[in-house]
């Protein structure tokens, strides 16, 4: 009876974090459906969109591309709310030095995210962007961009990077769960810097500096993974008691 009592338990505590974390969601997609004209009108400005003209090839492509905004908007403002909703689901769980130490991955965490946005957008999109337009202006190719591939570009390059500057914050959770330790990082170093170049060879254009532009910030990133996890071993080692 006891168990099903925690287990009932349990659920309502989830429902109610669900409810807390729907709740933020709804409220930040009002917010971005309110601010995605600005945002657009934002991006069309800046340098790399203000040189390409958006067509739409339907008529919902506009109001397509205005609820996409919209929805990233929320979903990027409700992570917060998201993390720190999970950690305190888990915190009971959890001992109050282990609550304090993993408390601090919700802002790091957001920070981490917004950084790699940041870096593929300001850097990394608007050179694969001019590349691609220069190879089809070589190849004799009338430009005529849809807004909404504009946008599945853009979203296609931005969030996976987004996603990789998580990389060091993940090796050191799993370090804590004592799943990866800083040996097994080093032993498999050459097969995750194939991996990395391969991942940076993907979401980058055929061109050199284009490649490089992505795959340094990745193995930097798996570099400071290494030393993060290498780090935090190195504090919760026990001290070898004097002879």
């Amino acid at each position: 009876m006891d168990i099903q009592d925690d287990l009932v338990n349990h659920l309502t505590e989830l429902r109610k974090r669900l409810l807390i974390v729907l709740g933020c969601f709804v409220v930040a997609m009002s917010g971005g459906l309110y601010v995605s004209p600005g945002i657009l009108r934002y991006i069309k400005s800046g340098p790399t969109a203000s040189a390409v003209e958006w067509n739409v090839f339907s008529f919902t492509d506009g109001l397509f591309i205005y609820l996409r905004c919209a929805f990233i908007f929320a979903l990027l403002f409700t992570l917060p709310v998201l993390l720190y909703q999970a950690w305190a689901f888990v915190k009971p769980g959890l001992k109050e030095s282990e609550a304090r130490g993993t408390l601090a991955y919700v802002p790091v965490s957001f920070m981490l995210f917004l950084m790699g946005i940041s870096f593929s957008y300001f850097l990394v999109f608007p050179m694969m962007l001019k590349f691609m337009i220069g190879m089809n202006q070589n190849v004799g190719a009338v430009e005529t961009y849809g807004i909404d591939r504009y946008f599945t570009f853009l979203f296609s390059v931005v969030f996976p990077l987004g996603i990789a500057f998580e990389m060091p914050l993940i090796i050191l959770f799993l370090t804590r769960l004592g799943l990866l330790t800083p040996q097994r990082l080093r032993s498999v170093r050459k097969y995750a810097y194939v991996g990395l170049a391969v991942v940076g060879a993907s979401i980058s254009p055929p061109d050199f500096v284009s490649h490089l532009s992505v795959t340094v910030p990745l193995l930097l990133l798996f570099e400071i993974s290494v030393l993060v996890s290498w780090r935090f071993s190195r504090r919760i080692a026990p001290v070898p008691s004097g002879t």
